[in-house]
């Protein structure tokens, strides 16, 4: 081997040891650095997984309490109706035992005429032939009759609530109305008009007999004129039946 060639071998040699050195020492430092980075983004990832539960989860606890609001400011609400609902029908009630008083304390000035009550149909108001004769046979003695006023008072039996009964015993009180002013020309000024429902019964509802005697309207023809006296000075009705012009329904 000449000393040229010697050379070239050496020289080859070294080189390739060289890099091999290099390449063990890039691989050395770059490994930790790999592996760190690999660590780094598996703990964002985790990071980011947890902060998007932790947020469903607060979320989830918002709504929750937003909809406990709600159902509570709903059933505030509905207490409030409650509330008021009771107070209209408290109302509703003074006003009618005032009207009643009012009624009692006219008709002190009046003597009755004459008098029938006629009957209606369960959860009826339309009048029935029989009534329509009875308030045709009362009818003849109104033409006759100085200072005189109709006291028309409805009522019902004991079935249902209260205040369905009370606008029960209007409505047929109305019928009643309607039939005097239309055939025999009463006007509304002489009518004393009183709805008292289921309050005043004249027989008991335990039976069906009672509680058809109590599915009434009384009616009265009085008079403030005594006889061998002058007419007592009229008293004005308690209540005018605005609902007396108009045509009752014929059932309910």
């Amino acid at each position: 081997m000449t000393r040229t060639s010697l050379t070239v071998l050496l020289a080859a040699s070294l080189a390739a040891s060289v890099g091999c050195s290099t390449k063990n020492y890039v691989k050395q430092e770059t490994t930790p650095l790999i592996n760190k980075t690999n660590e780094l983004d598996d703990l964002t990832a985790k990071n980011t997984k947890d902060i998007k539960d932790v947020d469903a989860r607060a979320q989830a606890g918002i709504k929750a309490v937003q909809d406990k609001a709600a159902a509570a400011d709903e059933k505030a609400q509905a207490a409030g109706k409650q509330a008021g609902d009771a107070q209209t029908l408290a109302d509703t009630a003074t006003k009618r035992v005032d009207t009643l008083t009012n009624t009692v304390v006219n008709l002190d000035n009046y003597r009755p005429v004459a008098e029938t009550s006629v009957h209606f149909g369960f959860n009826k108001d339309n009048l029935t032939k029989s009534a329509q004769e009875a308030l045709d046979q009362l009818a003849t003695d109104i033409p006759n009759t100085k200072g005189y006023i109709v006291t028309v008072e409805g009522g019902t039996d004991g079935v249902g609530p209260s205040d369905y009964n009370y606008d029960l015993s209007q409505r047929r009180a109305n019928a009643v109305i309607q039939y005097l002013a239309s055939k025999y020309n009463v006007p509304a000024h002489k009518i004393y008009l009183i709805g008292l429902g289921k309050d005043k019964p004249v027989d008991s509802n335990q039976t069906a007999e009672g509680r058809a005697k109590n599915r009434r309207v009384d009616v009265r023809l009085m008079t403030n004129t005594q006889a061998d006296s002058n007419p007592a000075q009229p008293a004005a009705p308690a209540q005018s039946p605005t609902a007396s012009t108009q045509n009752p329904p014929s059932s309910m």
